[in-house]
């Protein structure tokens, strides 16, 4: 399997295998890594992976990608990731084993059969976040090709909440590994702070930035744009502008589809709470594999870029004055910097529009695909064959919805997860199942809990008193050249 930029031609010269994309991020020429191809997958082998443990489906779906990497040493990645001792935190009645345990919140009688709403647990792991979900496989990833060379990876990441914590648990104590991740200062929650800022190994430096996660993702993004200060420091990414992130979450797609169904007759729908657009990338890139997957549906909060441009055709990025601070943190983004692999398909795989496209999200702060007069294109009219949807969710929404699930199913969510579950009851079919991924644990989130139902959150062991523990963090001013200085001075190279 070789590997094309969305910005590159696909001459033989510029394709990539897994290895030599999986410790870096954008492309040199600035754009994201994919597959040449979408490797497909046959009903034999979906009947075949129905009673796969989690460990050897993932093993079964990344070795169509990671080529490269001798099967026994992928197999023997996934079985050490994928362990019911690293996911661990599952709620009570649920199946730690299962890693990501499916249960059925409601089903509902309706004309022409039966809506079925259904929530895949993707936040057992050491962060209860489902970054945890790839990261920790990242992380093993990592490990291992580095010490086929022993080489060095300076890790540069950029986080609106939960993707720190997921890198800063996977990397700790990794061998020739260093960690410098970026978060708006004063922007997360208490917990998410906690669990970044409390840890003390020497290879995790956090760096909080004063500004708005966009400002943080446009400095991994320069960084990484400067290929001789990149090259000399070592710099790779853990964002979900790496590859091996956005296909290690491809797994619990097919998971979530094949715990919902007996037959491949059956096809299911996923509701994907959305702020980088990297999640549902991963949703995307299953439904093109041929899994059975009806709709897509991309959830947003107040920062509804996503949303615009499902119902619209327009991608209007937003400045950061115009970002809103929410009660769903995570997705407090207005510039999604996955959307670019959806376009490079959508656009029918041209290097040359995606570039023009993604140059004017520059210069002028947006795109418009609705074939409207004075637009840039009309592939908007495409967008339903890829099986998308959207919605919006308010932080009254978030509250109305955490009170609901708890009245009628006696579990807690989290603000992103209510934000899912909101805009899933509004795409519901007769009978397809709509699974909502629960994002987080509710416990990194207790603000927000507690002011709707009146209680803290249920914290898992070891959890308990986080933001007490000491915290080692700097602060510093979105400027990339002082944070290059910083990472040069901190890398000893």
């Amino acid at each position: 399997m070789h590997y094309v930029s969305t910005r590159a031609d696909k001459a033989p010269s510029n394709l990539q295998q897994f290895s030599d994309i999986l410790l870096g991020g954008l492309a040199p020429d600035g754009g994201l890594y994919l597959p040449e191809h979408y490797p497909q997958v046959t009903g034999a082998e979906l009947n075949a992976w129905r009673t796969l443990s989690y460990a050897d489906l993932a093993f079964e779906i990344l070795k169509k990608f990671a080529t490269d990497i001798p099967a026994a040493d992928l197999k023997a990645l996934t079985a050490k990731t994928y362990t019911k001792a690293v996911y661990k935190n599952a709620r009570a009645g649920e199946n730690a084993a299962d890693i990501t345990p499916l249960r059925v919140l409601e089903e509902n009688v309706v004309k022409g059969g039966s809506t079925t709403l259904m929530l895949q647990a993707l936040s057992n792991g050491p962060t209860l976040a489902f970054k945890d979900m790839a990261m920790q496989l990242l992380g093993n990833l990592f490990e291992y090709t580095l010490a086929k060379t022993g080489a060095e990876l300076n890790i540069f990441g950029a986080t609106s909440g939960d993707t720190g914590s997921a890198a800063e648990y996977a990397m700790r104590g990794k061998k020739g590994i260093r960690v410098f991740m970026l978060s708006p200062h004063k922007k997360m929650s208490a917990f998410q702070t906690a669990q970044m800022f409390s840890l003390q190994d020497p290879n995790i430096v956090n760096i909080a930035v004063e500004g708005v996660f966009d400002d943080c993702q446009d400095m991994v993004k320069a960084v990484s744009n400067d290929l001789p200060f990149k090259a000399k420091q070592k710099i790779g990414t853990v964002n979900s502008i790496n590859w091996a992130r956005v296909v290690a979450q491809v797994v619990y797609y097919f998971r979530g589809y094949l715990a919902a169904t007996t037959s491949n007759e059956q096809k299911v729908s996923f509701t994907v709470p959305s702020g980088n657009f990297g999640n549902i990338c991963a949703g995307h890139i299953a439904r093109m594999m041929g899994l059975p997957i009806s709709k897509l549906v991309a959830a947003t909060n107040e920062n509804d870029v996503l949303d615009e441009f499902f119902r619209t055709g327009v991608y209007r990025v937003r400045k950061s004055a115009e970002t809103y601070h929410t009660s769903s943190p995570s997705m407090d983004i207005s510039k999604a910097s996955n959307f670019e692999r959806f376009v490079y398909d959508l656009v029918g795989r041209d290097s040359d529009r995606v570039r023009a496209l993604f140059t004017k999200v520059e210069t002028h702060g947006g795109f418009d695909l609705s074939g409207k007069p004075g637009s840039d294109g009309d592939e908007f009219k495409l967008v339903a064959k890829y099986g998308f949807k959207s919605g919006k969710s308010t932080h009254q929404d978030r509250l109305d919805t955490i009170r609901d699930v708890a009245d009628d199913y006696g579990i807690t969510i989290d603000t992103h997860t209510a934000d899912g579950i909101k805009v899933a009851r509004e795409h519901l079919e007769p009978n397809v199942p709509m699974i909502v991924l629960e994002t987080a644990l509710a416990a990194k989130f207790n603000e927000t809990i507690l002011e709707a139902l009146g209680v803290d959150a249920e914290r898992p062991a070891g959890f308990e008193n986080i933001e007490d523990l000491p915290q080692k963090f700097v602060v510093m001013d979105a400027d990339v050249e002082k944070m290059k200085a910083y990472i040069a001075a901190n890398t000893g190279l």
